[in-house]
C-alpha cells in the first residue's frame, strides 16, 4: 500500500510534464481586410509572446489548461481578447482589431522609469515645454543641464562635453548628421538650431562611450527622431525674443509637418555693456513628409531652409572691472557697423523597404549647403582710466576690419540594415544588428580678409620707426574638394541569466579620407548588467577607440609671424583620437510615493594626435597640426526624479580635470572646467495644476584664456566662474471644456483649442555679470589689460502659446 501511495504521488507530481500542448495560429487585420503587422499576440498569465509577420499571420504555442486566454494589441489598435476553454491540439483563431484613433485617449501616469543598460539616456519631451530660453533652441539648452556637460553664455546654444569643444558634439537627425555654419564667432550671431522642439518625439544623449553607430567625434552623441502626426495638431507661440507656429497632421498612410520660426535678440542684447542698434533677424523654415504607399514601404521627406541675419550699429561702451583697491574703467566710443549673413539649406529623403516586423533596410540621401558673409568695419577711441583717481592708464583707437566669404556644400548618399533576432523559447534572448555604409562629397570654398589696427598714445601697434604696421592681419583663399567612406556593423546581445540580465552592444566602424588618405578602424564595445539579485541597480560599462576625422577648421594650418597670419590647408592632418573607458551606475528607488533615480558615472579618455586650438566666444580656431597629446578625466552625478508629483526635476553635478601636453609642456585645455552644478525644477503652485514654475540654475568653474593670437602656453588665465538663474513662469487658462471636465460633466470629443498657456520669464534672475570674453587693450610699454566683455543682464520677458 505504501509504494502504490508513493508511486500515486509521483505520478501527480510529473502530470504537468506530460501536459499537451497546444498550438494556436492565425491572421490579424484591420477594419479594410489589411494585414497588420508587428501585432503582439501574447499569451494571459504567461511569459509567451509572439509577433505577426508582414501577412499578419502568426503561430504561439502554450501548454493546454481549462483555459486559455489570448490578447492581441498594437499601436493605434483596440487591443483584442479571446478565451478558449479546453483548447485541442491546434486552434485557429483569425481576429480584426479596430482602429483606436477615432476614440480620445485618457490620462496616463507613469509610475516606472525607463531602465538605460547603455551609455544612451533618453530625455523626456515633457521638459521643453513652457521653460524659460534665450536661445529658442530648447532641445540644445536642455542637454547643457545634463550631467557633464556646461555652458559658458547663455546666448549660444553650444555646449562642452567632459572636456571636449563645441566641434566634438555630434548631432543626427532623424537618422542624418546635421551641420552648423562655420564662421560664427559669437553667439550673438547664432541663430536658430535646426532642431524644432514642436516635432521633437524622441530625445537620445550620450555623453561618451557610444556606439559604433554613431559617427567620428570625440565627445558627444545627441541624436533627435521627428514625430509621426497622427491627427491633426497645430501650435502657435509669441514672445518678445520671437515667434513660431507650426501644423501637424497624419493618418494611417501619411504624415506631414510644417513650421516657421522668427528669432529676434534685439531685446535682450540691449542689456549689454555696449550700448548701439542691435538688429538681428533669424528665419527658419522647416518642412517633413512621411507617406506609406503599403506596408512594406515608407518613403520620407524632410527639408530646412535658415536665414539668419545679424546688423549691429554700436555707440558707445562702458564697463568697470578690477579688484576692489585697483577699479577700472573702460570707455569706448564705436564708430561703424557689422553686416553678417549666414544661409543654410539641408534636405534629405530616406526610402525604407520593410523586410519582416524587425528587418528593414533603407536608402539615405541628403544635402547640406551653407553661404556665410561676415563683413565688419568698426572703429573705437577708448579711455582706460583708475575709477578713483581718474589717472589715465590708456587712450588709443583700435580698427577692426573682416570680408570674410565661405560656401560649403555636403552631399552623403547612405544605406542602413537593421534586424532583430529572438529565440521562440526565451524572449529575453535576442541579436540586433545594425549595419550602414556611408559616401560623403564634401565642396568648400573660402575667402577670408581680416585685419587689426591699434594705436595707443598716438604710436601704432607693434611700434616701428621705419613702418606702419598692423597687430593682426590675415588673407585666406582656400578651396578643397573631398570624398569620404564610412561604413559600420555592431550587434547588441541581450541575454538573460541566472545572475541577471545582460545587454552587450559590441561593433567597429571604418573610415577613408581621400585628402590625407587616411584609414581608421574603430571598434567599440559597451555592456549592461541588470543584477537578478536587486532590480533597483543598473551597471554598465564601455570603452572604444574614436576618431574626430578632421573638417575644414581643422585643416586650416595658420601661421603667424610679426602679427602676419599665414594660412595653409594640410594634406598631413590626421584625426584625432580619444580611447574611452566609462563605468557607470543607476540607482532606482521610490520616495515620497514617488520614482527617483540617482546616476553616477567615472571617465577617463586618453587623447592622442590632438591638434590644439583656442576659443573665442563660440569660435574654435586650430593650429592645423597634430602636435599635442593629452587627456581627460572626471566624476558625474545626477539625480532625476519627480520632486513635485508629476513633473520631472533634476540636479547634477560634476568634477573634471583635461589637460593637453605641448612640446613637453602640460597645459589646461581651453575647456578645462574643474567643476559644474546644474538645476532644473519644475514645481506647480499649491493648489493648483494650472500655474507652473521652471527653475534653471547654472555654475560652473571658469576657463582658461589669455591674450588673443598668442602661443597656447600663455593662454593659463582663469575667468570668473559663470553664475546664472533664471526662472519661468506659466499659467494654463481655464477653458470651457477643461473646466467641465474637472466638474465631472461629460464633454464634447473634439474641442477647438487643446491648451492655452501664458508665461513671465525673468532671464538672470540674480543680475550676475558673467564674462564671456576679453578685449584686450596693449599701451605703448607692451603692458596689455584684459578688460571683460559681461554678457546680458536681469531682463523680464512675456510669452504666450496656443495648442490646437
Amino acid at each position: 500500500m505504501r509504494r502504490f501511495v508513493i508511486a500515486l504521488l509521483l505520478c501527480l507530481i510529473a502530470l504537468p510534464s506530460f501536459a499537451r500542448r497546444t498550438k494556436i495560429f492565425g491572421t490579424v487585420k484591420d477594419e479594410s481586410g489589411s494585414p497588420v503587422e508587428m501585432a503582439n499576440v501574447r499569451i494571459k498569465g504567461l511569459p509567451i509572446l509572439t509577433m505577426t509577420d508582414l501577412k499578419g499571420f502568426y503561430t504561439i504555442y502554450c501548454e493546454s489548461t481549462d483555459s486559455v486566454e489570448v490578447i492581441y494589441s498594437q499601436i493605434g489598435y483596440g487591443s483584442r481578447r479571446r478565451l478558449l476553454r479546453n483548447p485541442g491540439d491546434s486552434v485557429r483563431l483569425d481576429i480584426v482589431l479596430h482602429n483606436s484613433m477615432d476614440y480620445e485617449l485618457g490620462g496616463a501616469t507613469v509610475l516606472g522609469q525607463k531602465r538605460e543598460a547603455t551609455t544612451e539616456q533618453r530625455i523626456s519631451t515633457e521638459a521643453l515645454n513652457n521653460t524659460p530660453s534665450t536661445t529658442g533652441n530648447g532641445v540644445e539648452e536642455l542637454i547643457q543641464s545634463q550631467a557633464g556637460v556646461s555652458t559658458h553664455s547663455e546666448l549660444s546654444s553650444q555646449y562642452n562635453v567632459r572636456g571636449g569643444s563645441f566641434d566634438e558634439n555630434v548631432v543626427y537627425l532623424n537618422g542624418l548628421e546635421v551641420y552648423r555654419p562655420l564662421l560664427v564667432r559669437s553667439g550673438q550671431q547664432e541663430g536658430l538650431s535646426i532642431i524644432n522642439p514642436d516635432m521633437v518625439e524622441r530625445i537620445a544623449f550620450s555623453s561618451g562611450g557610444f556606439e559604433a553607430r554613431y559617427g567620428d567625434k570625440m565627445s558627444s552623441v545627441l541624436d533627435i527622431t521627428y514625430k509621426h502626426p497622427e491627427k491633426f495638431e497645430a501650435k502657435i507661440n509669441a514672445s518678445l525674443l520671437g515667434a513660431g507656429a507650426y501644423i501637424g497632421w497624419g493618418n494611417k498612410y501619411m504624415d506631414f509637418m510644417t513650421s516657421v520660426r522668427y528669432k529676434t535678440t534685439r531685446y535682450l542684447l540691449g542689456s549689454m555693456d555696449t550700448q548701439g542698434e542691435y538688429k538681428p533677424n533669424f528665419l527658419d523654415y522647416q518642412g517633413a513628409f512621411s507617406w506609406r504607399p503599403s506596408r512594406k514601404w515608407t518613403i520620407d521627406l524632410l527639408g530646412n531652409i535658415s536665414d539668419n541675419n545679424y546688423n549691429f550699429y554700436p555707440k558707445n561702451r562702458e564697463t568697470s572691472f578690477g579688484t576692489l583697491n585697483a577699479p577700472k574703467t573702460f570707455t569706448v566710443y564705436f564708430d561703424g557697423q557689422e553686416k553678417d549673413r549666414f544661409r543654410t539649406f539641408f534636405g534629405a529623403a530616406t526610402i525604407t523597404r520593410h523586410l519582416s516586423p524587425e528587418t528593414f533596410l533603407a536608402l539615405q540621401m541628403s544635402t547640406f549647403s551653407t553661404m556665410e558673409h561676415e563683413n565688419y568695419d568698426i572703429q573705437g577711441e577708448y579711455w582706460l582710466q583708475e575709477a578713483t583717481s581718474q589717472e589715465q592708464l590708456g587712450v588709443g583707437t583700435y580698427m577692426e576690419h573682416a570680408r570674410n566669404r565661405l560656401k560649403a556644400n555636403v552631399y552623403n548618399v547612405g544605406l542602413r540594415f537593421r534586424t532583430k533576432a529572438t529565440k521562440a523559447s526565451n524572449t529575453l534572448n535576442s541579436h540586433t544588428l545594425q549595419v550602414g555604409l556611408n559616401w560623403l562629397n564634401e565642396r568648400i570654398k573660402e575667402n577670408s580678409r581680416e585685419w587689426e589696427m591699434r594705436d595707443s598714445m598716438g604710436y601704432s601697434l607693434p611700434y616701428d620707426e621705419k613702418a606702419l604696421r598692423l597687430i593682426y592681419s590675415l588673407k585666406s583663399v582656400n578651396k578643397i574638394h573631398t570624398n569620404r567612406v564610412e561604413t559600420f556593423a555592431q550587434d547588441s546581445w541581450r541575454f538573460n541569466t541566472k545572475a541577471g540580465l545582460f545587454n552587450f552592444t559590441y561593433g567597429v566602424r571604418f573610415n577613408y579620407w581621400d585628402w590625407n588618405k587616411e584609414s581608421l578602424i574603430s571598434p567599440r564595445a559597451s555592456l549592461g548588467f541588470l543584477p537578478a539579485s536587486n532590480d533597483h541597480w543598473t551597471l554598465r560599462f564601455a570603452t572604444g577607440l574614436y576618431y574626430q576625422a578632421p573638417f575644414f577648421k581643422e585643416l586650416r594650418d595658420t601661421t603667424l609671424t610679426n602679427g602676419i597670419a599665414t594660412v595653409r590647408m594640410n594634406r598631413n592632418i590626421k584625426s584625432q583620437r580619444s580611447i574611452h573607458f566609462v563605468l557607470g551606475a543607476d540607482y532606482s528607488f521610490r520616495m515620497m510615493d514617488r520614482p527617483f533615480r540617482f546616476t553616477a558615472e567615472t571617465y577617463y579618455k586618453a587623447l592622442s594626435n590632438l591638434n590644439p586650438y583656442s576659443i573665442n566666444n563660440v569660435r574654435v580656431v586650430y593650429y592645423g597640426r597634430n602636435i599635442a597629446s593629452g587627456y581627460a578625466a572626471g566624476l558625474d552625478f545626477k539625480l532625476f526624479g519627480e520632486f513635485v508629483p508629476g513633473t520631472d526635476s533634476w540636479v547634477t553635478f560634476s568634477l573634471m580635470k583635461t589637460q593637453e601636453k605641448i612640446d613637453g609642456q602640460w597645459l589646461p585645455r581651453p575647456t578645462d572646467q574643474r567643476y559644474n552644478l546644474s538645476v532644473f525644477f519644475t514645481d506647480y503652485f499649491p493648489g493648483s495644476t494650472r500655474w507652473r514654475a521652471t527653475l534653471k540654475m547654472a555654475f560652473a568653474g571658469g576657463l582658461p584664456f589669455g591674450p588673443p593670437h598668442t602661443d597656447r602656453k600663455f593662454q593659463t588665465f582663469r575667468a570668473p566662474a559663470y553664475k546664472r538663474v533664471d526662472l519661468g513662469v506659466s499659467y494654463r487658462v481655464p477653458l470651457r471644456w477643461q473646466r467641465q471636465q474637472e466638474a465631472g460633466v461629460e464633454t464634447a470629443r473634439h474641442h477647438l483649442f487643446k491648451n492655452i498657456w501664458l508665461g513671465i520669464d525673468c532671464f538672470n534672475l540674480l543680475g550676475i555679470d558673467n564674462v564671456n570674453s576679453y578685449y584686450w587693450v596693449t599701451d605703448i610699454t607692451n603692458t596689455q589689460y584684459a578688460v571683460p566683455n559681461y554678457l546680458t543682464g536681469r531682463q523680464i520677458s512675456a510669452r504666450f502659446s496656443i495648442e490646437f
